[in-house]
């Protein structure tokens, strides 16, 4: 087996914050020690959340934590052409069919969900006639259809994890009514063409790795290694978003050195035995997945000020 291709997946929605920078860091490292390649992708799906100047500082901020990329790919706005090709694959093996179940329809399912949120769809509109189709008078969204099938893997962090998609995901959208590819298939395209061999985000995302494990074993791509690292919460147990300014990497910035910072998170996630400021290359050293806590993480305030 060669040295892994790992990748960071931003969305440029706005300034990274400390749950992103853990991500990066773990993914940095994680492939880092084992002389391997990081590469860096911005998802701007939502081209109307997203913008230039937030993937500009996204990319400053990695160069501040000396988090360097070996290569970036190109980010998903421009991507259509090739989200288009793999749809008419599906599309090809009969797995496609629209679905006309609006937001509201799909929240008064009283049916269990996944850890992203997403409900496990009933198959309202699997079976619908065309006459029925034509009838709605509005654009479909687009489903691939799931087998009855198990899919499990041995994440980095996390430890054995399965999922039958039929019972626990139910077929899933991968084109909005309005033309817009969605996560699952982009995600899938973007790493495969990529030779992306590991994949590290948030806990979060546990749940999206079998879909995307069905779609990767129907394109052909192999499958990456998956290590999806504890949540970041505040203090108060709130899980970090965006919206929290004072700890994005703006205000971290103003507070503290990057080392200092790597430091705390590496501190917080025992992959260190305490906190104290060191360098991205010397934390590859030290770095090991058995190391890393998986439970989500509660930021402790009074460590954080030791170091700023």
């Amino acid at each position: 087996m060669g040295a892994p291709v790992g990748r960071f997946a931003p969305t440029p929605s706005g300034r990274m914050h400390l749950g992103n920078v853990f991500a990066a860091m773990v993914s940095w490292l994680s492939v880092k020690r084992d002389g391997g390649e990081w590469v860096l992708r911005m998802e701007d799906l939502d081209t109307l959340r997203t913008s230039e100047e937030a993937a500009r500082m996204i990319r400053e901020d990695l160069r501040w934590l000396g988090l360097a990329w070996d290569r970036e790919t190109a980010p998903q706005s421009r991507r259509s052409g090739a989200y288009l090709r793999y749809f008419e694959k599906l599309a090809d093996m009969g797995l496609l069919y629209p679905c006309y179940c609006t937001r509201s329809q799909l929240h008064s399912v009283n049916a269990p969900h996944l850890s992203d949120g997403t409900y496990v769809y009933p198959g309202t509109c699997r079976g619908l006639s065309g006459a029925q189709r034509a009838a709605v008078g509005r654009a479909p969204a687009w489903r691939v259809r799931v087998p009855e099938e198990t899919w499990r893997f041995s994440d980095l962090c996390q430890g054995a994890y399965a999922q039958d998609l039929a019972t626990e995901c139910g077929d899933f959208v991968v084109r909005r009514a309005d033309g817009v590819y969605v996560y699952q298939l982009a995600v899938t395209v973007d790493d495969g063409e990529a030779g992306v061999t590991q994949v590290v985000r948030g806990a979060d995302l546990i749940g999206s790795a079998p879909r995307q494990m069905y779609l990767q074993a129907l394109f052909g791509f192999p499958h990456p290694e998956y290590g999806h690292v504890p949540m970041l919460l505040s203090a108060d147990g709130r899980r970090l978003s965006k919206r929290d300014r004072d700890l994005d990497m703006g205000a971290l910035r103003s507070r503290m050195t990057a080392q200092a910072l790597l430091g705390y998170l590496a501190a917080a996630s025992g992959l260190i035995d305490r906190a104290e400021p060191v360098s991205p290359a010397e934390l590859a050293g030290e770095f090991a997945w058995e190391k890393l806590r998986k439970a989500d993480l509660r930021l402790d305030a009074a460590m954080m000020g030791s170091l700023e």
